[in-house]
C-alpha cells in the first residue's frame, strides 16, 4: 500500500533543495560576477561628448558572459549584454580554460541537484530505490553536488589573469587578484548556494528520521494512507 507523508522537515528539506537549485542557475546566468571600475560608454571614452560628459557605468563579467554600453541609439548608450564564448576550444586569454572547468563543475552541480529536486518530490511517496532509503541517496548526490560547486568557486578566480578579465579589471588583474574590480552579486550568490547545497545534504538525514518516527507509525496503524505531521 502507497502512503503519502509530508513532515516539517520533508517539506523544509524539498523547498531549500529547490531553491537552492534555483539560485545557482541564477548565479551562473547572470554575469554579474566581477563589475569592473565606471567608465565612460562608448568604444572611444576620449571623444566623449557634452551629452554623455559624467555619465559612466560599471562593465561586468561572469563566467561565460559579459554586459557593456557599446552601441549608441537615437543619443542613448544600450546595455549589450551576451555571452563571450563561442565554443569551449577558445584561447586560454578569451576563455580561460579554470572558467572552462569552472563552467564545467557547475553544469554537472546542477544537474546533480535537478535529480535531487525530483527525488526530494518523490521522497513523500516513494522511501527506498534498489534497498537504498531515498533521502540518503539523495543527500549523498546533494553533497558531491556540494564539492562540485566548492571547485567551480576556487577555479574561477585563477582565471582573473586573463587578457579577458584585464581589459574589464586593468592590467593589476592577476590569479586571484582582482585589480581595479569588486565582486558581484552573483559570485556571492553562488557562494549562498553552495552553502544551502550542503545544509540540504545534512537535512537529508533529518528528513528520514521524521518519516520513520514513532507518530508516523502510529498514523500508518490507523489506516491513514496521507500523512501531515508538523
Amino acid at each position: 500500500m502507497c502512503y503519502v507523508i509530508v513532515t516539517s522537515r520533508t517539506l523544509l528539506w524539498t523547498l531549500l533543495t529547490i531553491a537552492t537549485f534555483l539560485a545557482m542557475v541564477a548565479a551562473v546566468i547572470t554575469p554579474s560576477w566581477l563589475i569592473g571600475p565606471p567608465r565612460i560608454p562608448g568604444l572611444r571614452s576620449r571623444f566623449q561628448t557634452d551629452m554623455n560628459k559624467g555619465e559612466t557605468y560599471s562593465p561586468t563579467l561572469g563566467i561565460y558572459n559579459r554586459c557593456t554600453k557599446l552601441h549608441k541609439v537615437d543619443q542613448l548608450f544600450t546595455d549589450s549584454c551576451a555571452p563571450f564564448v563561442t565554443s569551449f576550444g577558445m584561447p586560454s586569454n578569451e576563455f580561460p580554460n579554470f572558467w572552462k572547468a569552472a563552467l564545467v563543475f557547475f553544469a554537472f552541480g546542477i544537474a546533480l541537484i535537478v535529480l535531487t529536486v525530483f527525488t526530494s518530490v518523490l521522497g513523500c511517496c516513494i522511501r527506498s530505490i534498489v534497498k537504498k532509503s531515498i533521502f540518503t541517496i539523495s543527500g549523498t548526490i546533494q553533497a558531491i553536488a556540494g564539492l562540485l560547486f566548492i571547485l567551480g568557486l576556487v577555479l574561477y578566480p585563477a582565471g582573473w589573469g586573463s587578457t579577458r578579465v584585464q581589459l574589464v579589471c586593468g592590467e593589476n588583474s592577476h590569479p586571484f587578484l582582482l585589480g581595479d574590480c569588486r565582486l558581484g552579486w552573483a559570485f556571492y550568490l553562488a557562494i549562498g548556494s553552495t552553502i544551502m547545497t550542503c545544509i540540504c545534504s545534512v537535512l537529508s538525514i533529518q528528513a528520514e528520521i521524521s518519516t520513520s518516527s514513532d507518530k508516523v507509525q502510529d498514523e500508518i496503524l490507523e489506516g491513514k494512507n496521507l500523512i501531515c505531521l508538523l
